[in-house]
């Protein structure tokens, strides 16, 4: 659902970086859960929060000090998925930015062009950040139907109308 970007301030408060559509959708949730992709998750409870910017700021009962806020820099935030409100059911394949996290991102000729590590929003449209390892390249791919052709989940793909070169 996001991540923590690092301390903000010196009183424990932690700047996020989410992955939900509104930037302030974090905060319907009292309990989160933070790790670092393993499977090493704990919970913990949100005191207060505010939008900043496309960001959110926030105070964690667990967290205190600016030292406590520094460890959780780059940890992941997460919600239960049974908290999550539900999918349409009306036949058209739903998803959260959150699942779209770690899919291999494919052209139209077959391309590998690397995995989702983001999403974001950039005003006019929302854009999928891919990180492509065996080049040490990054792009950004706007996530519209112009260019992102089919999301695939049951093969953790997507393919979209864009090449390596653009």
């Amino acid at each position: 659902m996001g991540h923590i970007l690092g301390p903000f301030g010196v009183h424990g408060w932690i700047k996020i970086n989410p992955y939900t559509e509104y930037v302030d959708s974090l905060m319907d949730y009292a309990t989160w859960w933070l790790g670092r992709g393993d499977d090493q998750w704990r919970e913990v409870r949100v005191i207060d929060g505010r939008v900043g910017d496309a960001t959110l700021v926030v105070k964690l009962h667990e967290c205190n000090d600016r030292a406590q806020a520094v460890e959780l820099k780059g940890m992941l935030v997460a919600v239960p998925r049974d908290q999550l409100p539900a999918l349409p059911e009306n036949g058209a394949e739903g998803y959260y930015w959150s699942d779209l996290i770690g899919v291999e991102v494919v052209s139209l000729t077959g391309e590998k062009l690397g995995k989702v590590t983001e999403l974001f929003e950039m005003g006019a449209n929302d854009v999928m950040r891919i990180q492509d390892d065996r080049e040490a390249k990054e792009m950004l791919i706007p996530f519209i139907g112009q260019y992102v052709i089919k999301v695939d989940l049951h093969r953790s793909q997507i393919i979209v109308d864009w090449e390596r070169d653009y």
